[in-house]
C-alpha cells in the first residue's frame, strides 16, 4: 500500500492527541484533580507517555512511530530517512493532530461544563498561558531544551538492535520525563503537530503562540541529530562488525 506509512502516522498522531491532550484538558480544563496542580502534572506526564509506548509497539513496526515532526525531522536530518518520506510524514502528522483535536472537542462539547474559550483543549503557551508566567525567550530555550532530550532519545534507542525491544519503554518514559518539568513551564509541546490541532480549535492566544511552538522543537530536534550523530550513531568499523576497546571485558589476572 503507497500510503500506509504516513496513514499509520496519521492514525498515531490522532490518538496521540485524543487521549493524552484529553487527559491534560481534563485534568487542567475541567480540573479534575481540584487545587492539586502536581497531580495533574502527573496524570497528564503519564498519559502522554503510556499512549506514546502503546503507539510504538502498534505502528512502530509499520512507519517508526515519529508521530512528531520534530521527532522525523531528527530522523531526517541524521540521514535516516529521505526529503520525500518526510514531507509526507509532516503532512500526515499535522492531519492527525487536528482530527484528534476535533474529535476531542466533539466529545467534551457534549457537557455542559465545557466552554472551548475558557475550559481549552489542552493548549501550551507562555505568559499568562504559562503555569509559573515565564516569559517568551524561556518558553522557546524550554522547547528547544525538552525536545532536544525526548527526540535524542528516540534516535538512540531505535539505533542499537538488541535494545530494540525496549525502545518504546525508553521512548514513552522519555515522553513522560520531559512533561513533568515541562507542564508547568510552556504546558509542553516538544511536537508542533500536538500543539498545532488543538491551538486551530482554541483559537485566540493559543493561535497567537502558536509559532513558537511550531519553530522551537524542530531546533530541538535538529540539535538532537547533530549529537547523535556525533556521539552514538555507528561507525564503520562498528558497523562491520567489529568491537570497541569499551565493548572488552578486562582480563583475568
Amino acid at each position: 500500500m503507497r500510503f500506509r506509512k504516513p496513514l499509520a502516522e496519521l492514525l498515531g498522531t490522532a490518538v496521540l492527541v485524543f487521549f493524552a491532550v484529553g487527559v491534560a484538558t481534563l485534568t487542567f480544563g475541567f480540573k479534575l484533580t481540584g487545587q492539586s496542580t502536581m497531580a495533574g502534572v502527573v496524570a497528564t506526564a503519564l498519559a502522554f507517555g503510556l499512549v506514546l509506548l502503546a503507539l510504538v509497539y502498534t505502528i512502530g513496526p509499520i512507519s517508526g512511530c515519529h508521530v512528531n515532526p520534530a521527532v522525523t525531522l531528527g530522523f531526517l536530518a541524521s540521514k535516516r530517512m529521505s526529503l520525500s518520506e518526510a514531507i509526507e510524514y509532516w503532512i500526515a502528522q499535522f492531519v492527525g493532530a487536528t482530527v484528534g483535536a476535533l474529535g476531542l472537542w466533539a466529545v467534551f462539547s457534549g457537557s455542559p461544563l465545557y466552554d472551548r474559550k475558557t475550559t481549552g483543549l489542552g493548549t501550551n503557551g507562555w505568559g499568562a498561558e504559562s503555569t509559573i508566567g515565564i516569559n517568551v525567550g524561556s518558553a522557546f530555550a524550554t522547547e528547544v531544551i525538552l525536545t532536544f532530550l525526548f527526540v535524542l532519545v528516540v534516535l538512540a534507542a531505535t539505533s542499537h538492535a538488541p535494545s530494540a525491544g525496549f525502545a518504546g519503554l525508553a521512548i514513552g518514559m522519555g515522553l513522560s520525563t520531559v512533561h513533568l518539568i515541562g507542564i508547568a513551564l510552556t504546558g509542553t509541546s516538544v511536537n508542533p503537530a500536538r500543539s498545532f490541532g488543538p491551538a486551530l480549535i482554541v483559537g485566540g492566544e493559543a493561535l497567537d503562540q502558536l509559532w513558537l511552538f511550531i519553530v522551537a522543537p524542530p531546533i530541538g530536534g535538529a540539535i538532537a541529530a547533530l549529537v547523535w550523530l556525533t556521539l552514538i550513531a555507528e561507525r564503520p568499523s562498528t558497523a562491520a562488525g567489529k568491537v570497541e576497546p569499551s565493548d572488552l571485558a578486562p582480563a583475568d589476572g
